[in-house]
């Protein structure tokens, strides 16, 4: 076999093993992941301007230096090239220092903490644009979102209008887990007694999948959430929809909600006490909060 034979072979194997595959990380719908798709593409094209040829020469030399080949040339006692000793060095070395600056730049841009600038790569937000706050609080094993601003709250369900930058506030109420809707940005760790942010925004309608992306325990499997991207319209139909369940959210029931169970149904709550996620992230629902 041809080396350009293997090699088109071993395209061809991946990419009948690749397509299978949920590229939702490549093809988001959120700017914030997108440009975090982009960030993997360029760091692993980086990173296979080195994997590839030393994968490519491996095999090169493997095949030309064989026994059976009498018209190889053999020098025993070579032993150090400056030349080539260059090209060792130098090729990883420019890799690690733009993936470094990579690194760095992204770092700081994609920072979960930081409000956006833009909607996307080419809008910036309209002066006018108000962000959606979404309280985030893990539980065992389910999600509860609180609206501050619309006064309701949701279980396993979330609502976004689209081009409207969304402020996640996120804790949990027992154990470690994450945060993730990959359409959206990337995952951000939901901590007891602690705060976590995400600024992101959808850009585009649909219903994407949300999960935990941190395992916690026997009822982790089932931990999944919707995620509506929605127009204005229907983000505020959404709202009143919710508002019209008649059922209300306050430290009592949020007590026997956050009991551990598993593969919890959507619940609506139309409307929530105020405090509730002050108490929930200092960790005093049961109790009085101190004074701060």
């Amino acid at each position: 076999m041809s080396i350009r034979s293997f090699i088109k072979g071993f395209v061809s194997l991946t990419a009948i093993l690749l397509a299978g595959c949920n590229t939702v990380l490549l093809h988001p719908s959120g700017a914030v992941a997108a440009q975090q798709g982009r960030l993997i593409v360029q760091s692993t094209v980086l990173m296979l301007l080195i994997v590839i040829p030393v994968i490519v020469l491996t095999v090169v030399f493997a095949w030309r230096y064989r026994q059976s080949n009498a018209q190889a040339t053999y020098t025993p006692d070579w032993d150090h090239s400056t030349q080539l000793e260059l090209v060792i060095w130098a090729a990883p070395l420019l890799i690690i220092i733009a993936l470094g600056a990579l690194t760095w730049i992204s770092s700081h841009t994609l920072d979960p903490f930081r409000p956006l600038r833009s909607l996307d790569a080419t809008r910036a937000i309209p002066s006018a644009t108000r962000p959606l706050t979404v309280e985030v609080v893990a539980l065992d094993w389910k999600w509860l979102f609180i609206y501050p601003e619309q006064g309701i709250a949701t279980v396993n369900e979330i609502a976004a209008p689209v081009d409207v930058p969304i402020n996640f506030k996120i804790t949990a109420s027992s154990v470690m887990n994450s945060f993730f809707v990959p359409a959206l940005a990337g995952q951000v760790y939901a901590m007891p007694g602690m705060q976590t942010q995400l600024n992101a925004v959808m850009n585009e309608p649909g219903v994407y999948e949300g999960f935990s992306a941190n395992y916690s325990g026997a009822g982790f499997s089932g931990m999944h959430f919707k995620f509506k991207g929605l127009s204005a319209d229907g983000f505020n139909q959404w709202v009143q929809s919710v508002k019209a369940s008649g059922q209300g959210l306050n430290k009592a029931n949020y007590q026997e909600l956050a009991k551990p169970s598993e593969r919890d149904p959507v619940r609506l709550y139309s409307s929530v006490d105020a405090s509730l996620y002050d108490a929930i992230l200092n960790q005093c629902v049961a109790t009085s909060c101190p004074a701060i």
